[in-house]
């Protein structure tokens, strides 16, 4: 599998593995499910992986630190995110988590983007892992704390970065803007950025992608699917786009592209992995993944082939703007 590599030596695969489903996303992924997802990215030549405390209070990190440990270390780039501690939650026995994760809430998410909480998270990672550094720490969905972020979160990164307890820093964010804003103010190495950046949406060409291609900040691109409206070869009525119903207009639209896909043999989840690609800021795609199978699916996706005459029918039909 090809890889790219950020300005910090690190080389990141063009498609890595999102680890949220490892944190029984939505629903509950058994171990032994998530071990073999994780052999199987390996075995598909996938060397990034991607997790945060955030998916299933820890469980994702868990379960992704021992699935890698006996794969050599300097052989794969493993990225978490700070921002949100884990804190004992004093709930009820048998209170489950609110947050989207089928896992019982023993601890609860506290935001903390002060230094001392930042530094807390990074090594909380460290040790639910079982790794002695991360290859990058993104800050995660900071959204309503611009200010802190700027202050002090981002800053605190970066002297990590320093110290050698991680190798690359940056954000992951559901938007561009205040990405674009960490990308002119400080020494970010990297973006993930989840969703804004896809063959239904690509407002991050405004700002975010020519500000970062200027200053070989990385883009990794994640949700492509966009919450699971371009997972399939035409999208279902009841989809979703960003984790809400997915408006008519944007299903109709996704049926106008995988109307040019299916005239050049390739489908929409296809077109969808390799879109974000073709432009010279993009490091990765980042695809959450929850079994051997959906790895391996994945995987053939990516290896198909577009032509170029797809791209060029997509542009000249106004679908997707030109990156």
């Amino acid at each position: 599998m090809l890889s790219r590599t950020l300005r910090s030596a690190l080389p990141l695969t063009e498609l890595g593995m999102g680890a949220a489903q490892l944190g029984n996303l939505y629903r509950e992924t058994t171990d032994a499910e998530a071990r073999a997802a994780v052999d199987a990215a390996w075995d598909a030549g996938i060397r990034y992986f991607d997790t945060a405390p955030h998916y299933g209070l820890g469980l994702s990190e868990r379960r992704l630190g021992p699935a890698l440990a006996d794969r050599p270390r300097d052989e794969y780039v493993l990225s978490t995110k700070a921002g949100r501690l884990l804190v004992p939650s004093g709930y009820p026995e048998g209170t489950m988590d609110d947050g989207g994760f089928a896992v019982p809430a023993t601890v609860r998410r506290e935001w903390d983007l002060s230094r001392d909480g930042i530094r807390r998270s990074v090594h909380g990672s460290l040790e639910r892992l079982g790794l002695d550094r991360i290859d990058i720490a993104y800050l995660h969905d900071p959204d309503d704390h611009g200010q802190e972020a700027h202050a002090e979160a981002i800053p605190a990164l970066i002297e990590l970065r320093e110290e050698g307890v991680v190798r690359a820093v940056g954000a992951g964010m559901n938007q561009s803007a205040m990405p674009a804003e960490f990308v002119r103010r400080h020494d970010v190495d990297v973006i993930m950025l989840a969703g804004r950046y896809t063959l239904l949406e690509q407002g991050a060409l405004d700002e975010l992608l020519p500000l970062a291609e200027e200053r070989g900040v990385g883009i990794v691109a994640a949700a492509v699917y966009n919450s699971g409206l371009l997972s399939q070869p035409r999208p279902p009525a009841n989809a979703l786009y960003d984790y809400a119903p997915a408006p008519a207009e944007l299903i109709a639209k996704a049926n106008a592209i995988a109307d040019v896909c299916e005239e050049f043999g390739i489908t929409l989840p296809e077109a969808a992995i390799a879109y974000p690609l073709r432009h010279p800021a993009v490091v990765s795609v980042v695809v959450g993944m929850r079994t051997a199978e959906q790895v391996r699916g994945t995987a053939e996706r990516y290896e198909r082939e577009i032509p170029a005459e797809f791209w060029a029918a997509l542009d000249d039909r106004g679908l997707v703007r030109r990156g």
